[in-house]
């Protein structure tokens, strides 16, 4: 699999990362190490994974598969840290709770140091100069190589990067950011990308299928062993399945038939391509369905299928997102 830098880090990871979501709720360990596997041979390093996926299982699980299954030199781990099960408080992004949180992630993933290390959501209740300080802590004292940032929007992300690049002292400068983009979620070209090829973060894009619906699988009905039709996760699938939603999906199966491949390809070939895009990460309930997402390698998308897939999904950028001269 083709290695790309993270952002303008000298790190090279993969061009796809593997998700770990589902791990250690709807996929068991035996899957969980089915999936691994097959990344790896096809030439795949990097993992990602946080702290509250399955309660942190997901972490626990790939811990126990580094090492026997697959060599720990030859993987990059990437988790994250800030979301906490309070109703009252999503995030907790301070300094205390961030590298507490670190502490036991690398105890549940049976690691010194993971090569990537992001704060998950931007936590309005911390000042942010304070979440940053944990970063640099992190990466100072060797428990992580690298770190990033989750779902912050342009101007957290902005003021992120900014703050590490032009405060006093020595900082860890930022590597990247972790967004959901897909051809049904394009919102991140308004500002956050912007930002990030402005800034030199590498972009790791998040359901870069759309949460499943760009697969098609949903064209017709909902199938029964599907996301959207589980307790867990159908609420999360929902957004996706709308008129608009329908009118694209259509539009990425059409340029598959034309193709000869799979609209999961098309769809992911896509993201995979876009500027600043450094690896989206793909979750998978099995490894069957991984090695049709891995296969996706030797697809390059003609220009001509590019332009008229940005056409359908185009997303609608008015006053003051970027450049409103025509106003």
């Amino acid at each position: 699999m083709e290695l790309r830098h993270l952002g303008r880090t000298g790190l090279r990871v993969s061009r796809l990362g593997l998700g770990t979501l589902t791990w250690g709720r709807d996929t068991d360990e035996h899957d969980a190490a089915d999936q691994l596997k097959e990344f790896w041979e096809a030439g795949g390093t990097l993992v990602d994974t946080a702290d509250v996926y399955s309660d942190g299982e997901a972490e626990y699980i790939l811990g126990q598969l580094m090492g026997g299954l697959v060599p720990r030199r030859e993987l990059h781990i990437a988790t994250k840290a800030g979301s906490v099960p309070d109703p009252d408080r999503r995030f907790d992004g301070s300094r205390g709770y961030l590298l507490g949180a670190l502490d036991a992630s690398l105890q549940r993933l049976n690691t010194e140091y993971v090569d990537l290390w992001q704060v998950h959501a931007f936590d309005p209740a911390t000042p942010l100069d304070e979440t940053l300080q944990a970063l640099d802590i992190a990466v100072s004292s060797g428990r992580a190589r690298y770190a990033g940032v989750s779902n912050f929007s342009g101007w957290q992300l902005a003021k992120a990067a900014t703050w590490q690049l032009a405060s006093p002292g020595a900082h860890t400068r930022l590597a990247s950011t972790q967004m959901e983009y897909s051809l049904l979620q394009r919102g991140i070209e308004r500002e956050v990308l912007p930002a990030a090829l402005d800034l030199g973060l590498g972009i790791l894009p998040s359901s870069p299928l759309g949460r499943g619906v760009l697969t098609g699988k949903y064209r017709h009905t909902t199938p029964a062993d599907s996301r959207g039709a589980s307790d867990q996760l159908a609420a999360f699938v929902a957004p996706y399945l709308d008129e608009e939603a329908s009118r694209i999906v259509e539009a990425v199966s059409t340029a598959a038939d034309g193709l000869a491949t799979t609209p999961l390809h098309v769809a992911l070939a896509w993201v995979r391509d876009r500027p600043g895009v450094t690896a989206p990460i793909v979750g998978a309930r099995n490894a069957q369905q991984l090695r049709a997402a891995l296969s996706v390698e030797a697809l390059s998308l003609p220009e001509e299928i590019c332009q008229a897939l940005d056409d359908v999904s185009a997303p609608v950028h008015r006053y003051p997102d970027q450049d409103w001269s025509t106003l």
